[in-house]
């Protein structure tokens, strides 16, 4: 993590981190311009860019219509013409309706212009469940960002990576996928005050050690995570919890070092099981650290089904932090 000289570290909530981050670049770089739907002066459909219209103006926080297609698109032609543009979708799931603009003209132009241009943008994706927004407004769809080259896939779980990761993602030559988990926006932390602090891609933070079992989380997971080995070391059970933060890049050198010493891993995601970052993950790990583990790799992943409407059954399709502590606790047992 790169930060500068100031050491004043507030709390701050994950959304106001980000609107932070994004504040400190429009004034940093006068190219970096928001767009997307009720950014502008209502601050967004969950409040997270609130105040930077009335700072900004219209020219550089501009609403748009309720056009996927258009947001991402002109998003990518203005990044080619040399600006710098954070474009939101109110719900990742919406990313599906621009899956063109996304996968193919984000992902590949620079590659298939030979490099003669760059496509530096950030699209924001708000992510997850959030207490019964139904099955179209509910997924975690960050894996589809691993299987398209040339794009960069983030997924914050804590207000200091919010702020530090969206700051990296905007100073980015190439486009990166932002995914912010909704349901996370009022959870608070420290956040560094420096407007150049900034946290690298592609470099996992271990955010509990353990010599028992290797707990790979990422966004909502990695608090549930935490709360499970907490638990567990009341047992004497140790869980090393450690958070990818980027997909793309991915961090396999920290987590293979842990399983080497661990001898055991366990991946958790809030993405259905079947076909996820987590199962890139283990694979990974199978052929990297193969002699060293004393299990075999698990995964805990949603169920796959559609997220359910009832905030009660959308809890019970994703992993709780008592199905983690339940499956670290039998897989130490193997």
């Amino acid at each position: 993590m790169s930060v500068g000289t100031e050491t004043e570290t507030p709390t701050l909530g994950y959304a106001r981190a980000i609107n932070q981050a994004l504040a400190e670049e429009m004034r940093r770089e006068e190219r970096v311009w928001m767009l997307g739907q009720d950014v502008g002066k209502m601050g967004g459909v969950f409040g997270v860019t609130r105040g930077l219209y009335d700072e900004f103006g219209a020219g550089r926080v501009r609403d748009t219509s309720l056009n996927e297609t258009f947001i991402v698109g002109a998003a990518v032609g203005a990044a080619m013409a040399g600006t710098i543009p954070v474009a939101e979708l109110q719900f990742a799931d919406f990313m599906m309706i621009a899956g063109d603009e996304v996968f193919h003209k984000m992902a590949k132009w620079r590659y298939m212009h030979g490099g003669k241009l760059s496509v530096p943008m950030v699209l924001r994706l708000p992510t997850g469940v959030l207490g019964g927004v139904g099955a179209e407004h509910s997924q975690s769809l960050e894996a589809l960002g691993m299987h398209f080259p040339g794009l960069k896939v983030v997924l914050p779980a804590t207000p200091a990576d919010a702020k530090g990761l969206l700051k990296t993602a905007i100073r980015d030559s190439n486009p990166v996928l932002f995914f912010e988990h909704k349901g996370m926006y009022r959870v608070k932390g420290p956040v560094p005050t420096d407007p150049e602090f900034l946290v690298p891609f592609g470099e996992a933070a271990v955010r509990r050690g353990g010599q028992h079992l290797t707990v790979v989380a990422t966004g909502l997971m990695v608090p549930r995570a935490l709360e499970a080995a907490a638990a567990l070391a009341a047992d004497g059970i140790e869980l090393e919890v450690i958070d990818p933060r980027t997909l793309v890049p991915l961090d396999m050198e920290t987590i293979v070092a842990s399983v080497e010493r661990t001898g055991r891993a366990l991946v958790v995601q809030e993405a259905v099981r079947t076909a996820g970052a987590g199962a890139e993950i283990a694979a990974r790990i199978q052929e990297a650290a193969f002699f060293a583990l004393d299990a075999p790799v698990w995964r805990l992943g949603a169920l796959d089904t559609p997220v359910p409407q009832s905030p009660v059954l959308e809890q019970l399709v994703i992993p709780s932090t008592d199905q983690i502590t339940a499956a670290a606790r039998e897989l130490v047992k193997l």
